[in-house]
């Protein structure tokens, strides 16, 4: 019986999402310059994610992701700060999630590649 009580936390420890690390993709809105996004996503222990976006090219960084679900392999989060959201695939590599970033205006296609 004892050995029973090993096991969940052995499973939960192993269980870390796929889409846990950082992120680096470029949003291209056409006639305005290319933008760079970092997304960091990170796994409490309880299993729940939480995660922070920068944007380099405007020496913004830590605006606060306010939802994040993943369901392999399908990820979204988003941003109340900056009204911004992603809705995203990741692929069967592990590398790339490919996706549609929304900011306010019309949606831009987005691919976020692993950087760690």
């Amino acid at each position: 019986m004892v050995g029973l009580g090993i096991a969940p936390a052995l499973a939960t420890a192993a269980d870390t999402p796929a889409v846990v690390g950082t992120w680096e993709g470029v949003l291209d809105p056409g006639a305005q310059p290319k933008k760079r996004v970092v997304v960091h996503i990170s796994a409490e222990q309880d299993g729940s994610l939480n995660g922070t976006i920068d944007y380099p090219d405007q020496e913004t960084s830590g605006i606060l992701i306010t939802a994040i679900t993943y369901k392999a392999p399908n990820l979204h989060f988003e941003s109340t700060s900056n009204l911004s959201s992603f809705d995203g695939t990741l692929n069967n590599e592990g590398s790339e999630i490919t996706g549609s970033w929304k900011q306010g205006g019309t949606p831009l296609s987005l691919t976020l590649k692993r950087t760690s």
